[in-house]
C-alpha cells in the first residue's frame, strides 16, 4: 500500500532526493520496555515493538518515532532537541503540567518547566526518564500548515552574533 495523504510536491525539483515524505524520526531509550509504559500511559502515544531492541511510536499523520534502546549508551539530549506534542486548550496544557508534577516520579521524568506564552504557543516542556525532551503545547490552529505557509521570516544577516 502507498500512502498517498502525505504527499507533497517538492520545492526544490532539482534536489538530489526526491521526497514523497518525512518518514520518522530516532530517539534513545535506556529500556523499551521502562520507556513504553510512559509514552503509552502519559503521552499517550501509540506503540508497537517492532524489533528486538526498538518499537516505533506515533500520533497521526505519516509519521513516526523510532524508540531505540541503547542500554547505558544514551546520550542525553538537550531541551532544543525536543518532540512537540499538540492539545486541545491552554486549559488542557495546564492539567497536563499539573499532572506531570504529580506523576513525577511514577514515570521518572527530570525535569518540569513552567508554561509559558513563545514562539505563538503556550507550552512547557518535560524530560523524560530517557533525557529526550517533550513540548506540550497548544496552537491556535495547525502550527504544521502555518510554519510553512507563512515562509521565510528571517535569513542569516538575522542570527544574533553569537550564533555566527
Amino acid at each position: 500500500m502507498r500512502i498517498t495523504n502525505a504527499l507533497i510536491d517538492s520545492r526544490h525539483p532539482g534536489s538530489v532526493v526526491k521526497p514523497e515524505y518525512l518518514s520518522h524520526g530516532t530517539l534513545e531509550c535506556y529500556s523499551v520496555t521502562t520507556s513504553r509504559r510512559f509514552y503509552e500511559e502519559f503521552l499517550g502515544l501509540e506503540c508497537v515493538r517492532h524489533g528486538k531492541r526498538s518499537m516505533a511510536i506515533r500520533c497521526g499523520m505519516a509519521f513516526h518515532i523510532v524508540c531505540l534502546h541503547v542500554g547505558n549508551r544514551l546520550r542525553p539530549c538537550s531541551v532544543d532537541n525536543h518532540w512537540g506534542i499538540d492539545v486541545a486548550s491552554a486549559e488542557e496544557v495546564d492539567r497536563i503540567w499539573k499532572a506531570a508534577g504529580e506523576l513525577k516520579d511514577t514515570y521518572g521524568i527530570h525535569t518540569i518547566t513552567q508554561p509559558v506564552d513563545q514562539h505563538g504557543t503556550y507550552s512547557f516542556y518535560i524530560e523524560d526518564l530517557d533525557h529526550n525532551w517533550w513540548e506540550i503545547q497548544f496552537y491556535d490552529g495547525i502550527q504544521h500548515e502555518d510554519m510553512f505557509d507563512f515562509g521565510d521570516r528571517f535569513t542569516d544577516a538575522d542570527l544574533p552574533d553569537a550564533f555566527k
